[in-house]
Parts: structure tokens; C-alpha cells; sequence
């Protein structure tokens, strides 16, 4: 499975001088818990950093920082761990596991912003193609049991 078919395409973006506090009202509306924060790629957008509710939450709100006095780019998590869409899943599970993240933006072919990928997303596809295997055994046990009666 690969990263491409399982991410989010659609991502909240904003660049380095947008307010913490505009950035929030957009996480709020858009019901995200993250913007990836991006500056012009020649194919699109390029991901610079990530700002997560728990960025907010934890460096800024717990720290009693003036909101009006920041940027996204100055909270933003710049050691941006990321995946290529055509990365199989099993990449993206390894890259969450070694950054400690929960979250990853997809690159596309030339680098620019494809997608975003969350342990939730992971999660889904993975409990979705489980299910998909139930039917196979239950199919399995009543083959076996039509050649073997008891």
C-alpha cells in the first residue's frame, strides 16, 4: 500500500510570517490539528515545518507566551521528518517510529507538497485491509469442512 493512496491530499498550509493566532482560527475552522508551514516550490508548495496544537499548547499557552508576539515560523518544528507519495507504508510507519512524530507531509515527484499522512490515516488503512482478510479464513474453514466432514 502505498503512502499516496492512503494520505489526506487536501492540507492546511500557511507561510513562515502568518500569526499564531490566525494560525489557530485556521486549525479551529478547518478542524486540523496541524498546518504545515510551506514557501514556494517551482511544482507547487515546499514544506518548511510543521505547527501542531501540541506546539501551541506546550511552547506557547503552558510558557504564557504573547500569541501577538510570534510567528509560525518562529514555533514551527523545522526538522521535518516526510515521505514520498510512492513510499509504501510500511516506510511511513518506520518514520513515524525513529522521529517519534504522528504526523507526516508527503512529498510529491519533485519535492513539492503532496499530502499529509497521520497515524490515523495509517490506522484506517491498516484496520480496513485487516477486515478484508476475515472473509478469506471464514471462506477457508467451510472449504476445509466440506472436504473433510466429520
Amino acid at each position: 500500500m502505498r503512502v499516496g493512496d492512503i494520505c489526506v491530499r487536501r492540507v492546511v498550509t500557511v507561510e513562515r510570517r502568518t500569526s499564531i493566532r490566525d494560525a489557530i482560527m485556521l486549525m479551529r475552522d478547518q478542524h486540523v490539528g496541524d498546518v504545515v508551514v510551506t514557501e514556494p516550490h517551482p511544482s507547487g508548495e515546499a514544506p518548511v515545518g510543521i505547527l501542531t496544537d501540541r506546539d501551541i499548547v506546550l511552547e506557547l499557552l503552558a510558557r504564557d507566551v504573547d500569541l501577538d508576539a510570534v510567528t509560525c515560523g518562529d514555533v514551527m518544528s523545522c526538522e521535518l521528518a516526510t515521505v514520498d507519495a510512492e513510499d509504501e507504508f510500511l516506510d511511513a510507519i518506520q518514520a513515524m517510529q525513529s522521529r517519534a512524530v504522528r504526523r507526516l507531509p508527503v512529498l510529491g515527484h519533485n519535492g513539492e507538497l503532496a499530502g499529509m499522512l497521520s497515524l490515523d490515516d495509517l490506522v484506517a488503512a491498516l484496520s480496513e485491509a485487516i477486515g478484508g482478510l476475515w472473509p478469506v479464513v471464514r471462506r477457508q474453514q467451510r472449504v476445509e469442512k466440506q472436504r473433510r466432514p466429520d
